[in-house]
């Protein structure tokens, strides 16, 4: 398959990629390196990126995370600019991106834990990934051409304790390798409209499902 990779160059992103390469046609895509450039926070940008790669058989996004907040200083504006990038951006990769994909192609985005789990500091990122899971839901029936998608959500990944996990003490981890299982599981399995909570056991990940 051809698999465009959005966030190509982050944690998840290079693991991701170092995964599908061995079987599939990468193309890989930035805000500052890759195949080709690309900020997701801007309509115009992703419609670029598109013309740019041409026909894909599956598009991939894990660029972009939510910032951390203050609950009692947080404003409608400061949500609005949180979800420039990860919520209004990703939709967009799938709204700009469905001429681009081919019939049973697949978009796999990201979401994250704070959906279903409360933490301090992420009122933000739990309205993001719930929008995201809302909308999987929603586009898995409105798709044509068979396509699917999917959203993988994530904790914390063991590459990441060092850097933020002062920022979750207590969180427990999800492996690397579990993780890129889940968002591969995604795009070269068959089902759609799921959210891959990549925080439970490998075993439930693709236990059920509705595929296409």
């Amino acid at each position: 398959m051809r698999i465009l990779v959005v966030g190509a160059s982050g944690t998840i992103g290079r693991a991701l990629c170092f995964e599908l390469e061995r079987r599939h046609d990468i193309i890989r895509a930035g805000r500052t390196s890759g195949d080709v450039l690309v900020d997701i926070r801007s309509r115009d940008a992703i419609a670029r990126m598109y013309e740019a790669v041409g026909e894909i058989d599956a598009c991939v996004c894990v660029a972009a995370s939510g910032a951390m907040d203050d609950f009692d200083t947080l404003t409608d504006a400061q949500l609005i600019e949180n979800m420039q990038g990860k919520l209004i951006g990703q939709i967009n990769l799938v709204l700009l991106g469905r001429p681009f994909v081919s019939e049973r192609g697949s978009f796999t985005l990201t979401s994250g834990i704070f959906a279903d789990e409360p933490w301090r500091g992420v009122t933000g990122g739990a309205v993001i990934s719930g929008g995201l899971h809302s909308f999987v839901l929603s586009a898995a029936i409105e798709l044509d051409r068979k396509q699917r998608i999917n959203v993988v959500s994530p904790t914390m990944v063991e590459d990441s304790v060092t850097a933020y996990g002062h920022l979750f003490p207590g969180m427990p981890p999800v492996s690397m390798e579990s993780l890129i299982a889940a968002y591969v599981g995604c795009i070269e399995g068959g089902r759609t409209g799921e959210i891959i909570r990549a925080y439970r056991s490998f075993e439930d990940f693709f236990s059920k499902g509705r595929c296409v």
